[in-house]
């Protein structure tokens, strides 16, 4: 991702413009890794986002809403406090670094005003946001570094902030093009020329070196140390170009798909030429929204990781714990298999007792239960009788067909088990919002895998399914989680309506509501691909669809929720997709 010092001096720009002597409204941190600014000007209301996530630390405008905590974090009160309704009166950037500060003018408790610098510094793992105040002094920070995390940079309250150690390269803005030609030639090693680029001029992306390199040279390989005088003069001349772009800030925001993909996979200030045909460009009106539109996906699943690591670890280790002992099981009932042996072995003992000598170790006895009457060793314990060892053989024999009958269903019941954590571990990964975590979170307890939190006030309230309408007009409903799926199953949906599901895969249920219609084969197609997109088959092609009337769908006895069973059904092959017409209901 090209999020680089010349990116990120293109948004400072957008920053200067569009926000400079607005005030903050609110402050929240949507979690350990995000600080979001709300401000408010006569222009309008802007919120500004802070995540420092390593991989995708930034800083923009969103126009997206992001879940908030009941109870805020101590940093983001702080940042409340002290920050107040600050008034945002600079913006600027540490020559090409992606350091960023922001600096508000405040009224502390005194009355006085007082400045506080929010300085961000995008530097993938290590980012972070630190509150600065007007003597240099840290106030605090999201990300606190000790002496036992970094022994060269130390940031904690109370101390003097440093900015990083600057890096040993050009910085276009202030060095003319041939100077950073000449870096580039005399770097001592040898390298690939978009290697030599990136390690000679600051705040400039992989990707933006490579296209430096492709406008050069073409399709040629060269290297630092084999330029020609006229591949020199061509980029000297890109250079130069890109230190216009950069400094009167007239870079375009590109986002950049692979053909025939509708999944970007990289975004940029310039047009780029180096993919050729393989490579389609949208262009955005700002940066704030290209980086907005490129993360938001991205940044959702980040958040949902986040605070469902607690469920996820729990449900790892139970399906972890479930697994290993359905093995130990199939691995004892495969050693019941010989019980026959065991009873006719105590047969053989019981028709020969007179011929057996006490304290023999073993015996050989004709079996009549072959039909060559083949002779048979049988081991016996001296210790006891004859009979005595007759008698332990039949208990063995008992004991394995006991054995064998209890880890029978032990071994089916733990199937369903594991098969019912598979459906947890989907729904914890579609997962998208606060309020669907909740509910999963209070099915966990519900099925005694977490305890019940005494503290609660109420149950969370219940979702309402999503909803979506295929493009001939029948609804289709799909279950948010198991006990969602129950409810759509068995109570919401009507005999007549047609209940889908992937085959042999955990998902979701889905309904279409025919309404006394009959059911069209365009219906049937959609509703099967939305069932595929709601299953943990999402991301593959050709999925198997099961689908049947409501009718012949039911729930044994003592089922999980979620757990069906169906009949009459009809299986479909689709790729997971949603209709183009849609009604979701997050309410």
């Amino acid at each position: 991702m090209a999020f680089d010092g010349i990116m990120l001096h293109h948004i400072v720009n957008e920053l200067k413009t569009q926000a400079l002597g607005a005030r903050i409204s609110q402050i929240y941190q949507p979690n350990r890794d995000e600080i979001l600014i709300n401000l408010r000007s006569l222009g309008g209301n802007k919120k500004l986002l802070l995540p420092t996530r390593a991989n995708s630390p930034r800083v923009h405008f969103t126009e997206y809403s992001v879940e908030n905590p009941a109870k805020p974090p101590m940093l983001c009160m702080l940042m409340r406090k002290r920050l107040g309704s600050g008034k945002l009166v600079d913006v600027y950037q540490r020559g090409l670094d992606r350091i960023v500060s922001l600096e508000f003018e405040c009224v502390n408790e005194l009355g006085d005003t007082v400045k506080i610098t929010v300085v961000v510094e995008i530097m993938g793992k290590y980012s972070n946001v630190i509150l600065v105040d007007g003597n240099g002094v840290i106030i605090d920070a999201l990300k606190r570094v000790d002496m036992t995390m970094s022994s060269k940079r130390i940031v904690l309250p109370n101390i003097k902030y440093e900015f990083p150690e600057p890096q040993d390269k050009v910085n276009i803005l202030l060095e003319k093009p041939y100077k950073a030609v000449e870096r580039i030639i005399n770097t001592p090693a040898e390298k690939q020329l978009n290697k030599a680029v990136l390690g000679a001029v600051e705040g400039i992306a992989p990707l933006t070196c490579r296209e430096l390199e492709f406008r050069t040279s073409g399709d040629k390989m060269l290297s630092n140390k084999t330029l020609g005088e006229e591949d020199k003069l061509r980029l000297e001349k890109e250079i130069e170009k890109l230190a216009d772009i950069t400094l009167t800030c007239k870079g375009e925001p590109y986002m950049l798909y692979h053909k025939g993909d509708s999944k970007p996979f990289e975004t940029s200030y310039m047009f780029i030429e180096q993919y050729g045909s393989l490579c389609e460009s949208k262009r955005f009106e700002s940066f704030s929204r290209l980086l907005d539109s490129f993360y938001y996906e991205r940044d959702s699943i980040d958040r949902m990781r986040v605070k469902s690591a607690d469920l996820s670890k729990i449900l790892t280790n139970l399906i972890h714990r479930t697994s290993n002992k359905i093995n130990i099981q199939k691995q004892e009932l495969e050693n019941c298999a010989d019980r026959e042996e065991l009873r006719i072995k105590g047969d053989l003992l019981q028709a020969n007792l007179y011929r057996i000598e006490r304290g023999a170790e073993s015996v050989t006895v004709e079996n009549f239960y072959d039909e060559n009457n083949a002779m048979i060793e049988i081991k016996l314990n001296p210790a006891i009788s004859p009979a005595q060892n007759a008698q332990r053989y039949y208990k063995n024999y008992n004991k394995a067909k006991t054995a064998e009958q209890v880890l029978t269903v032990q071994i089916k019941n733990g199937e369903e088990e594991l098969e019912y954590l598979e459906t947890l571990r989907d729904e914890l990964s579609r997962a998208v919002s606060e309020k669907e975590l909740s509910q999963i979170r209070l099915e966990f307890m519900e099925q005694g895998y977490i305890k019940r939190n005494k503290n609660a006030r109420k149950k969370p309230q219940p979702l309402a399914p999503l909803e979506y309408m295929t493009s001939d007009g029948f609804k289709v409903l799909v279950g948010r989680n198991n006990k969602q799926n129950d409810e759509l199953t068995l109570k919401t949906a009507r005999k007549r309506d047609f209940w889908f599901h992937t085959k042999d895969i955990p998902g979701s249920h889905t309904i279409v509501i025919t309404e006394g219609r009959e059911i069209t084969e365009t219906a049937v197609i959609e509703a099967a691909r939305v069932a595929a997109f709601h299953s943990k088959a999402k991301e593959s092609s050709n999925v198997p669809v099961d689908y049947t009337l409501i009718k012949d769908v039911s729930k044994p006895a003592g089922a999980k929720p979620g757990m069906v069973i169906f009949v009459n059904n009809r299986t479909v092959y689709v790729d997971p997709a949603l209709p183009e017409i849609k009604e979701e209901n997050n309410a």
